[in-house]
Order: C-alpha cells, then sequence, then structure tokens
C-alpha cells in the first residue's frame, strides 16, 4: 500500500502530466512513476467504470474490476505493444476483469464474442425491480435513464456506455469491444429502440408525475398573491355598458 506522502506526490504532480500523450506517460509508468501512473488512471477512470459497470450493474463490483485492470495492466506494462489506442487495450481488460467478476458471482460465463440480444434476455429489468419507494425516486430523468440502461442486455449497455455516454467513436468503440464498426451500429440501434420502449412503459406503469405543479411552489404563488392583494387598492366596480 502506498504511504500518505506516495499518494500526496501522485495527487500533487498529475496536473503537470495532464497535456502528456499516453505514449509519454506509459514511457513514465515504466519507469515506475506514480505520478504518469495517476494520470493515466484519471484518464481513464470514467471510461472503464462505466464500461465495467455496464457488465455488472453494480458500482461496487465495477469499482473492483477497475482496480483489478489496474493492476494487471501496469503489472504487464512491458508487454503492451502500441499497435492500437492504450485507452482501447485498458478498456478491453477492463470488460474481461468484469466478465470473470461476474462468472464467478453467478457461475455463468458468456464469451464477449457471443454476447447479444438472446444471450442476456432472462436477465433482471431492473425497471421492474424497483419497490414503490424507489419508483418516486427514479422520477428524476438522470435515474429514469440510468434504470432503462441498466435493463438492457449487456452486449448493448456496453456500445451504448461506450458510443453514446462516452461519446467514442463507432472505430474506437469497434476497437474497445474487439468486434466490427458493422456491429456497433446496429447494437446501437438496438439499444436505442429498446430505451424508448423501457422508458415508455415505466412511465406508463408507474404513472410518473412530471412537470408536477404543487407543494412549496403551489404554496408560495397562493401566499403572494395574497400578499399583494391585501395591500392592493380596492378597485372600483365594473362600468356596466
Amino acid at each position: 500500500m502506498e504511504s500518505a506522502s506516495q499518494q500526496t506526490s501522485v495527487t500533487a504532480s498529475a496536473p503537470s502530466l495532464q497535456h502528456e500523450t499516453d505514449d509519454a506517460l506509459i514511457a513514465a509508468a515504466r519507469r515506475h512513476e506514480n505520478a504518469a501512473i495517476g494520470t493515466l488512471m484519471r484518464r481513464y477512470n470514467r471510461r472503464l467504470f462505466r464500461v465495467a459497470r455496464s457488465v455488472l450493474r453494480d458500482d461496487g463490483a465495477a469499482e473492483d474490476a477497475v482496480q483489478e485492470c489496474y493492476v494487471r495492466a501496469f503489472l504487464n506494462l512491458d508487454r503492451y505493444e502500441p499497435v492500437g489506442a492504450f485507452g482501447s487495450w485498458l478498456t478491453r481488460i477492463a470488460i474481461n476483469e468484469a466478465l470473470m467478476l461476474k462468472r464467478r458471482s453467478r457461475h455463468v460465463f458468456v464469451p464477449l464474442d457471443d454476447a447479444d440480444t438472446e444471450t442476456f434476455a432472462n436477465e433482471a429489468d431492473p425497471l421492474y425491480a424497483l419497490s414503490t419507494p424507489d419508483a418516486a425516486q427514479a422520477a428524476s430523468a438522470k435515474q429514469l435513464l440510468e434504470l432503462a440502461i441498466d435493463s438492457l442486455p449487456q452486449a448493448f449497455r456496453m456500445v451504448f456506455m461506450l458510443r453514446v455516454i462516452e461519446q467514442l467513436s463507432i472505430a474506437e468503440t469497434a476497437a474497445c469491444l474487439d468486434i466490427n464498426e458493422a456491429t456497433v451500429k446496429t447494437r446501437l440501434h438496438r439499444a436505442q429502440v429498446k430505451l424508448r420502449a423501457s422508458i415508455s412503459r415505466r412511465l406508463r406503469r408507474e404513472h410518473l408525475t412530471i412537470f408536477e405543479f404543487g407543494g412549496l411552489t403551489c404554496d408560495r404563488i397562493v401566499a403572494n398573491v395574497l400578499a399583494r392583494l391585501s395591500t392592493a387598492p380596492i378597485a372600483p366596480p365594473p362600468l356596466i355598458l
């Protein structure tokens, strides 16, 4: 485990390395320079967490997978050959770690290449697993979207997460998932169709109230109008013609 002074050094040094290329940081990481290692992790943390979570649908498990990914990557950094983007290499490791963690927890393993709609048809749909109290929380757009994404089949979730949420190009997404670009386009289209259906189904099922007018807003308007009326001059009766 790193000492507090080492951790402070990484945090303090990282900003000065933010504009360095991956190749420069990799060279420094091979020299065991913690600042470079920390900068690389900060550069790819969000992407790796999101893609791992798209497999595991659990924040804690995704974090574990990302940590295992980094340990495996940096311990084997001398074996990395820059034939492709470093981020794509890391992403593939993160996906494999997530899949292995999922296999250990469920005792079921599905190769990434075989992942498709029917493969994960039996996955529980978080949109239907919510209890009534949770449904009230899901009224926010962010929570509703996250739940809808979690309800997608795994293969679609990974493509959607990288292509839409992380905003990678089609080519980058294909490289990260080791699939062809046509498959990325197909899975993305199907993911978007399923998302629309999931959100619509959820809104119908829970009768979520959106653009609601009540509570404090309603009380405030009533109080303001009454206050103004109490100080307003008495208007003359309307003229009847």
